[in-house]
C-alpha cells in the first residue's frame, strides 16, 4: 500500500476511518525527511494493514501548527483516535519496525483509561 497525502480536507477522515495511521510530517527541502522517506514507503509495504500518510509541513502548514511540529521529520502514530506516539528524527529502519511493533501491542482500553484519568486530573486543578 502506498502512503496517503494527509491535508487539513481529509485529515478527520482519515484518522477517523482508520484504527491504526503512521503520520510522516515532512518538507521537501529536509535532508533528513528525505532520508525518512524510503524507511518509511518500505514500512508501509511491509505493514499493509496500518495506513500510513504523509503531511507536508510547507502545504498544510495549518495541520502542522496544529500538532505543534517544531522539527521535521516527526513521525506520529495515533490509534483508536488516540495519539499514542510523536517523535521528531528520522528513525532507521530496525527503530520504525521496534515503534510499530510496541504501538501494535499497546492495550487501547489502558490507554484511553490513562487518557481519561489525566483529564480528569487536570479538570480538578483548574
Amino acid at each position: 500500500m502506498s502512503t496517503v497525502e494527509l491535508t487539513k480536507d481529509n485529515f478527520d477522515e482519515i484518522v477517523s476511518d482508520n484504527d491504526f495511521v503512521l503520520i510522516d510530517f515532512w518538507a521537501s527541502w529536509c535532508g533528513p525527511c528525505r532520508q525518512f522517506g524510503p524507511v518509511f514507503e518500505a514500512a508501509s509495504e511491509r505493514h499493509q494493514d496500518l495506513v500510513f500518510a504523509k503531511v507536508d509541513t510547507e502545504a498544510q502548514q495549518e495541520l502542522a501548527a496544529a500538532f505543534e511540529i517544531r522539527s521535521i521529520p516527526t513521525l506520529m502514530i495515533v490509534r483508536d483516535k488516540v495519539a499514542i506516539f510523536a517523535q521528531p528524527g528520522a528513525l532507521p529502519e530496525a527503530a520504525l519496525e521496534d515503534v510499530i511493533g510496541q504501538a501494535r501491542k499497546l492495550d487501547m482500553d489502558e490507554v484511553r483509561k490513562s487518557v481519561a484519568d489525566q483529564q480528569a486530573g487536570a479538570a480538578q486543578e483548574n
